[in-house]
């Protein structure tokens, strides 16, 4: 059993706005980031070109491209041919009431993404001798999916530390959710402090071929609405832009 490294943290990064808040705050805390995304067949790819970028600006320690089969996420608007949901989420950056369950579980649902995700960031962190799994989920400004809900990364720690060697010879993992109660507006002006440059991420369900960010997905609407809500200009380049 590899020794545990005190300050090593496993950090799940997209590429997005929210993971790269997160490991500009687990940086600072002095914590030694290995940093993963997820090649899974997405739509959104821009995203995941952003990741290296953003990892090498906010200082990571190692970053890796993991490739999944796309089979196993099939079904879902990222990832086949399906249409994106537009227009779901108000300029305030509401949907519905605030929670998204009212309008359902959208197409946008990766089918149990966080839970792979985070299954092999907890085996990476036994490899490693991490004891510390960030993820940039919350519970306020989404859209609806179960698997970014406090209930659900409360019971997958449990269930981690049942079934790995580290929790069970009492070493266990912590999954460590920073924005879990805080609104986009909030995570960027935390962001801002720590300064995260939001022009290298990309957060965005259904880009143009050139990368553009289309303005009405409920990624797009919940980032505009973030900037405006901080009072921060949005550097986001959306299509409507380049009209």
């Amino acid at each position: 059993m590899n020794d545990r490294r005190d300050n090593a943290a496993i950090l799940l990064l997209s590429g997005g706005l929210d993971s790269a808040t997160v490991l500009a705050m687990a940086v600072r805390e002095g914590f030694a980031c290995h940093c993963v995304s997820f090649d899974y067949g997405q739509r959104h790819r821009f995203e995941l070109a952003a990741a290296p970028r953003v990892a090498a600006s906010l200082g990571a320690a190692t970053h890796r491209v993991v490739r999944l089969d796309p089979a196993a996420f099939a079904g879902s608007a990222l990832t086949d041919d399906i249409a994106v949901p537009k227009d779901r989420v108000a300029p305030d950056g509401q949907s519905g009431d605030g929670s998204g369950d009212d309008q359902g579980i959208p197409v946008t649902y990766v089918p149990a993404r966080n839970l792979i995700f985070l299954s092999y960031a907890i085996g990476l962190a036994e490899v490693l001798g991490a004891r510390d799994v960030f993820i940039g989920v919350n519970q306020l400004d989404y859209s609806g999916y179960p698997d970014c809900r406090v209930s659900f990364i409360e019971a997958f720690e449990r269930a981690a530390n049942l079934a790995t060697r580290a929790g069970v010879e009492g070493s266990p993992c912590r999954v460590r959710t920073p924005l879990i109660d805080m609104n986009k507006a909030q995570i960027i002006t935390r962001g801002i402090e720590l300064g995260v440059d939001y022009g290298l991420t990309r957060s965005r369900y259904d880009p143009s071929s050139e990368g553009l960010a289309c303005g009405h997905c409920d990624a797009c609407s919940l980032r505009r609405a973030g900037f405006a809500g901080a009072g921060v200009s949005d550097p986001t380049r959306y299509v409507e832009d380049a009209r």
